[in-house]
């Protein structure tokens, strides 16, 4: 299972409204997010805010789609999805 889809699925429904406000932020402007380069050339990182923690959406992105890779919080977040990838 990708790692956005165990990571949402465990998160509380105030927390999934953050999160869905972070990947409407991304379907309007898929830029917002910062690209990685290295070994995550083409993915991009979105940061935004749940109860004053900082999380982390990394997603990759086409013209015609948005694939939601991953989310959570800034420890291990690279590491895991590096092993996703």
């Amino acid at each position: 299972m990708p790692i956005f889809k165990r990571a949402y699925k465990k998160l509380y429904a105030n927390e999934k409204a953050a999160v869905d406000d972070a990947i409407r932020a991304v379907i309007k402007n898929p830029k917002i997010g910062q690209e990685k380069r290295g070994d995550l050339v083409g993915v991009f990182v979105y940061k935004f805010k749940i109860h004053h923690q900082e999380m982390l959406l990394a997603y990759e992105w086409s013209e015609a789609e948005r694939l939601l890779l991953a989310l959570g919080v800034h420890e291990n977040f690279y590491r895991d999805l590096k092993k996703q990838k």
